[in-house]
């Protein structure tokens, strides 16, 4: 642990401790904080946190969408907050908010790319576990990796998904009933105090529920994901009443932000933070209080103080919001300033800041497009009456709240994040490319609400496309060019799709001029060099690289690994060597990788003779097989170098091994029957290399052809010619 966290918590529990002990001494016939007594007598904390779950498709609050039963029965059992908020739209500064009881200014986390909660913060998790909780969550999805940071104070934090073949993402998450298993399991073997963080990503797009709610919900898979969660979360609190935890229990449910489903022109959440995103369930369950619902406006931050309380902890004095105890009882609570923002625009696109607060049922939402809302008349946020006030104001009191809400080192929780991180994010539909300068001052033009229909627009010319609308597709995405030059996503799109037309050489040139409209952005760049390698255009990557500097390259192996290919492809061994080696240096568990720079250090090796590099050569081979034993082309090389080694039996059985996992691989075949005619089997040889006649002859070009006829002939004949460092390339 940090020693700057040691020093918050010395803070924290000085007070306590000094307290006990006065009590102790002096007044034993009291106790100030009761529930800090025997381990029976604290309640076991219970958070359950459901993705993109918007309020008003509960039935407890009202909706005509669905029934949800199970967690209506929480309502039944507890104090249902019709109005409270997110302070953020997007599912890791969420959880952060809910988990330090502080909003992004004071945490630093605003996105979920390229942000980490950091070590010195204190979570609630530690808060709890310094007063001896054993403590477990169990995630949903990736955003919410252990690596971003909330697994501080978890005794368990079980992140782990079920994946899918290589390099294919999407498996990074995992489906409610997964999740309730694994929190039941850990459950059933725990002894009070505990507390228990369950995480379901399910609401989450794409939508795509189980069945029955597959087809039951066929026009509408959102709600089918709403009504499997309800389903799921019924076995679990079965569980809890079976074993009469709801006793001694505290229980708070909420949604981490909500889900747009189209309004305000936003297809899901992270963009805008109107009501549809920012309005979430919460729920609170305590022995001791009765059934209410509490209209008074409150927000995540309220969480942690509000568990405090009830437990009879002192309260860190960090916390930014309130304890809701009072409203628990059927009192009011102050009234202050809740904070929201949705950066997730500006951090990864560019586009301009969109911050803004609640007070007194008015909604203030600072942008180049400002909007000021009446939520007490206009709760769905359909008269903007900012132009009818002046404003002043209310951006006086959103730089107030700010300035009283940062920490000085909340710029800190910024970092860049590994490939992995990016690919997996990516697959989620969170990732873009974040600019390398950023810029500050923003006009009307920058809003997100501005920029997002072309984004739109952007989007549906894939599923125009997928649709058979191939043309209209094309057109969307050429007519967005010509009105929005520094749109990246467009130029990526169109690129895409004259790809699925075998129109290569189109998608190159189309990411040439996004490049140039959109120099900073690193995804078009990356787009652009990728392209240029499935066109063989080897020596114009090598060229494009040339003095280009993004701040992404410092932790994407993938660029130095498209680098390293092009250098090799242009058989310029050595350099390819060292990106390879760099993006290693960023990526060490890649089989890949570890592939690539054998085959380079093999080549290397037989151009210059070079028995060294070849032993090289062999331990990357090696190091690939062992990261990855089900990956063919590793062990192709493992029997390439073998064989030059002279170790034939080592290397026939790679080359088999290889084929065994993948039998179209004709350079293993054709090199296992080189390989047997090096160890003197003819038969083998002669067998091995028919074959590779029989399934590869055709497309062969003459001299091959004439190579091949030769070899066989050899076999035949009964001949042999002693081994010798020589090019084992593929004759295909």
């Amino acid at each position: 642990m940090s020693r700057e966290k040691n020093k918050k918590k010395l803070v924290i529990f000085t007070t306590t401790i000094l307290t006990y002990v006065l009590i102790l001494f002096f007044v034993s016939a009291c106790q100030a904080y009761p529930s800090m007594g025997t381990d029976k007598e604290k309640l076991n904390v219970l958070l359950i946190t459901i993705d993109t779950l918007r309020a008003d498709w509960l039935s407890c609050y009202g909706s005509e969408h669905l029934d949800t039963p199970n967690i209506d029965s929480l309502s039944e059992r507890g104090v249902l907050f019709s109005r409270a908020f997110a302070n953020t739209s997007t599912t890791l500064p969420s959880h952060a908010n809910i988990l330090l009881g502080t909003t992004p200014p004071y945490h630093g986390v605003h996105d979920n790319i390229n942000f980490v909660v950091r070590e010195e913060f204190l979570t609630l998790a530690e808060y709890l576990k310094e007063h001896d909780y054993s403590n477990g969550a169990f995630i949903g999805a990736y955003p919410l990796h252990a690596k971003f940071g909330l697994n501080q104070g978890f005794d368990t934090y079980d992140d782990e998904m079920d994946r899918l073949p290589f390099q294919d993402f999407m498996s990074e998450e995992r489906r409610g009933e997964v999740v309730i298993d694994r929190a039941l399991s850990w459950l059933k073997k725990r002894n009070s105090p505990w507390f228990l963080w369950i995480h379901c990503w399910d609401p989450h797009d794409p939508y795509e529920p189980p069945e029955p709610y597959l087809t039951q919900y066929k026009e509408h898979p959102y709600t089918g994901e709403v009504a499997y969660v309800d389903f799921v979360l019924g076995r679990f609190f079965a569980y809890l009443e079976e074993n009469n935890l709801f006793e001694d229990t505290l229980v708070i449910f909420t949604g981490d932000h909500g889900e747009s489903l189209g309004q305000h022109g936003e297809k899901t959440h992270g963009f805008l933070a109107y009501n549809t995103t920012i309005w979430i369930p919460l729920i609170i369950i305590s022995p001791g209080f009765e059934k209410r619902r509490v209209e008074h406006y409150v927000s995540h931050i309220d969480i942690f103080p509000t568990v405090c309380d009830i437990l009879n902890f002192k309260k860190p004095s960090f916390l930014q919001g309130i304890s809701l105890v009072p409203a628990l009882k059927g009192k009011k609570v102050p009234q202050r300033p809740i904070y929201f923002e949705s950066l997730h625009p500006y951090y990864s696109k560019g586009w301009a800041p969109l911050r803004g607060f609640i007070f007194n049922k008015e909604k203030y939402t600072s942008s180049p497009i400002p909007e000021l809302y009446d939520l007490g008349a206009d709760f769905d946020e359909k008269s903007n009456l900012a132009a009818k006030r002046k404003l002043g104001r209310f951006e006086k009191r959103l730089e107030k709240i700010m300035s009283d809400y940062i920490f000085p080192e909340s710029e800190r929780a910024e970092e860049r994040l590994d490939k992995e991180s990016l690919e997996k994010l990516r697959s989620l539909g969170y990732i873009s490319s974040s600019p390398d300068t950023r810029k500050e001052n923003f006009t009307r033009d920058d809003d997100v609400k501005m920029l997002l229909p072309y984004y739109n627009q952007a989007m549906e010319a894939l599923e125009q496309y997928g649709q058979g609308n191939k043309k209209q597709g094309f057109e969307t995405l050429k007519k967005i060019i010509t009105e929005r030059k520094d749109l990246a996503v467009t130029y990526i799109n169109l690129a895409d799709l004259y790809k699925k037309e075998k129109r290569l050489r189109d998608a190159v040139e189309v990411l040439k001029i996004g490049h140039e409209n959109v120099p900073s952005n690193y995804f078009v760049f990356f787009s652009l060099l990728n392209s240029l390698q499935e066109a063989g255009q080897y020596n114009n990557i090598i060229q494009a690289f040339h003095g280009k500097s993004y701040l992404q390259m410092e932790s994407d192996p993938a660029i130095w690994n498209l680098l390293g290919n092009a250098y090799y492809k242009t058989s310029n061994f050595e350099k390819a060597i060292d990106q390879y080696k760099m993006a290693l240096s960023l990526d060490a568990e890649s089989q890949l990788l570890f592939a690539n720079l054998g085959e380079a250090q093999f080549s290397l090796a037989v151009k210059k003779k070079d028995k060294t590099m070849l032993q090289k050569a062999l331990q990357s081979f090696q190091t690939a097989v062992k990261l990855d034993p089900d990956y063919a082309l590793s062990h192709v090389g493992l029997g390439k170098a073998f064989r030059l080694l002279g170790r034939f039996d080592y290397a026939i059985a790679s080359f088999r091994k290889a084929l065994d996992l993948d039998d179209k691989l004709d350079e293993a075949l054709y090199v296992l029957g080189l390989t047997y005619l090096d160890k003197g089997d003819k038969d083998k040889a002669l067998s091995t290399l028919t074959l590779y006649k029989q399934k590869y002859y055709d497309s062969l070009p003459d001299d091959q052809k004439q190579k091949l006829d030769d070899l066989i002939r050899r076999c035949k004949l009964n001949k042999n010619e002693p081994n010798s460092m020589q090019s084992l390339k593929p004759i295909s």
